[in-house]
């Protein structure tokens, strides 16, 4: 391979089944060696937020492109993005508008959505030669895949003190209501159960929650408008509740609420964003996915009894995102069962567009809560999220190689 730019490698020890290292050790410093590849520098994460750190620090070392591969999992990158993101560098890049960093991905997380979306999985125990793919990509000096970011702003009201806002960026999922629920839980599961396993834990835990918030959804440019899925017509089309500026109010309670960018699950088999990949988007916008329990024709009022037997569906749903992200195809039937024939509503609302709001009921504090990226953040009381999908300007972009 020819002379490349300055290549960073950083695995985090600690991540999914706690491999990382072995595997650097058994595979990728081998294959580097093996290829004649220089590395600039080897680091081990060694806590919350260093990969970021690690990151930052080079990109202030060196000039150009650079080169990091990553043993993580998506958590990991996320640090990596919002600290070269949020951040003005300083070094050899001051008053440099910005270089790209282009990722070699080594799955070594628990779920690994954005390597499994971009490296589709043929079974559930692929061996070493699957989890370097990424690697093979860069050696033989393949094409990279420019990565379409979140921007998600959680601001106070205005008559609050607080004047900044948190902000995340997302590469793979940005999520309120039962997701950030089960993230939020499953991090105190993790010695146990180091696995997906704790996030089917977390999720039985909560499934009979709902969440209660107004939302917006925000028009793509292009389209001037807000696109729902017909599955009658297996299409997007624009959604009838459009105003004047192409904006949606969606209001609660919520069961589910997900939005994704460069994924179409978020396990090997979790499909639940499946039309990313089958009908790809043709501009900048995120795919999101919503259940809203009074959609079921058998809904009367929120009651615990209403809860619990709506749970039973939510658990269907999910379980049809493991089976080719089918879930996207359910409706109702008159007596609120669930089918994939006929023409009730659909359970489940598949959303393109640009961005959404959510602004949650002051009195539910666990509709206060936001996952991004698997790092959770909380909504102050009166304030609100707002996510939109964008991708970095001037030539500042994040991209992987495939």
């Amino acid at each position: 391979m020819a002379s490349c730019p300055p290549v960073l490698v950083m695995y985090n020890p600690v991540c999914g089944d706690g491999t990382a290292e072995t595997f650097f050790n058994e595979h990728v410093f081998p294959r580097l060696e093996e290829a004649h590849i220089q590395v600039t520098q080897k680091m081990a994460t060694g806590a919350a937020g260093h990969a970021g750190t690690i990151a930052f620090d080079f990109l202030e070392r060196y000039e150009g492109n650079v080169t990091v591969i990553l043993g993580s999992g998506d958590g990991t990158l996320h640090e990596i993005i919002n600290a070269l993101s949020l951040v003005a560098l300083k070094g050899v890049r001051k008053n440099v508008v910005s270089s790209s960093v282009r990722v070699v991905l080594i799955p070594c997380g628990t779920a690994n959505a954005l390597y499994c979306s971009l490296f589709k999985p043929i079974s559930m125990n692929e061996g070493p030669a699957y989890k370097l793919k990424s690697l093979e990509a860069f050696i033989m000096g393949s094409d990279v895949v420019p990565l379409t970011l979140t921007v998600t702003t959680l601001s106070a009201p205005p008559s609050s003190k607080q004047s900044c806002s948190n902000v995340a960026v997302s590469a793979v999922v940005t999520s309120t209501a039962l997701h950030a629920s089960i993230l939020h839980d499953s991090e105190s599961l993790r010695k146990e159960l180091p696995g997906i396993e704790r996030f089917k834990v977390a999720a039985r835990n909560n499934i009979t929650q709902w969440y209660s918030s107004h939302v917006k959804l925000l028009p793509t440019p292009s389209a001037q408008a807000v696109e729902i899925y017909d599955p009658d017509q297996k299409t997007f089309v624009i959604h009838k509740d459009s105003d004047a500026h192409g904006i949606v109010d969606v209001h609660g309670p919520f069961a589910y609420f997900l939005s994704t960018v460069n994924v179409d699950r978020l396990e090997p088999a979790f499909r639940i964003t499946p039309l990313a990949s089958d009908i790809v988007s043709s501009e900048v916008s995120l795919d999101l996915v919503m259940v809203r329990p009074h959609r079921d024709p058998t809904f009367v009022m929120d009651t615990i009894e209403a809860r619990n037997a709506f749970a039973e569906k939510s658990v269907a749903v999910l379980t049809a995102a493991y089976q080719d992200g089918n879930h996207i195809n359910f409706r109702y039937t008159d007596d609120g069962k669930m089918t994939n024939e006929g023409t009730g509503p659909t359970v489940v609302e598949y959303i393109r567009c640009k961005g959404w709001e959510w602004i949650p009921d002051e009195a539910d504090e666990r509709a206060h809560l936001v996952c991004s990226d698997g790092a959770i953040f909380s909504i102050v009381k009166g304030g609100k999220a707002a996510c939109s999908a964008a991708v970095p300007a001037d030539g500042a972009e994040f991209s992987v190689y495939v």
